[in-house]
C-alpha cells in the first residue's frame, strides 16, 4: 500500500511564497516508490480539480499548467521518498486544496502524467490560501 501526506500549506499574502511537500510510504510488488511519477494538483469548491504541475521518476520530464509557469518549481528527492512544490509570487486565484498523487501505472515511468485518471494514488490534500 501506498500512502502519500502533504504539508506545508498555510495562508500567504498575494506576493508570498510557500513549499509543499509530499511525503511517501510504502511501495507495491513492481518497484520501488521512488520509480514513480508525481504531479500536484489543485481544487476548489464546484470545480474539477486540475493539473498544476508533474514530474517522471527521474525528474527528467516536468510538466506545469500555463497558468504556474515561471512561478512553481516540482523537485523531488527520491532518497528521501519526497516531492516538492515551491510557489512563489502567489496569487489569490492560486487558493485551492492541493493534492500530492502518484501512478504506478504501467508506461508511465518516464513521463510527467497530467491527467487525474492517470494517477492511482492521492494524499489527503494541503489547504492553501492566498489573501489580497
Amino acid at each position: 500500500q501506498v500512502q502519500l501526506v502533504e504539508s506545508g500549506g498555510g495562508l500567504v499574502q498575494s506576493g508570498g511564497s510557500l513549499r509543499l511537500s509530499c511525503a511517501t510510504s510504502g511501495r507495491t510488488f513492481r518497484s520501488p516508490f521512488t520509480h514513480y511519477p508525481m504531479g500536484w494538483f489543485r481544487q476548489v469548491p464546484g470545480k474539477e480539480r486540475e493539473i498544476v504541475t508533474a514530474i517522471s521518476w527521474n525528474g527528467n520530464n516536468t510538466y506545469y499548467a500555463d497558468s504556474v509557469k515561471g512561478r512553481f518549481t516540482i523537485s523531488r528527492d527520491n532518497a528521501k521518498n519526497t516531492v516538492y512544490l515551491q510557489m512563489n509570487s502567489l496569487e489569490p486565484d492560486d487558493t485551492a486544496i492541493y493534492y500530492c498523487a502518484a501512478s504506478t501505472l504501467d508506461g508511465y515511468e518516464d513521463i510527467a502524467p497530467r491527467y487525474t485518471y492517470e494517477y492511482d494514488y492521492w494524499g489527503q490534500g494541503t489547504q492553501v490560501t492566498v489573501s489580497s
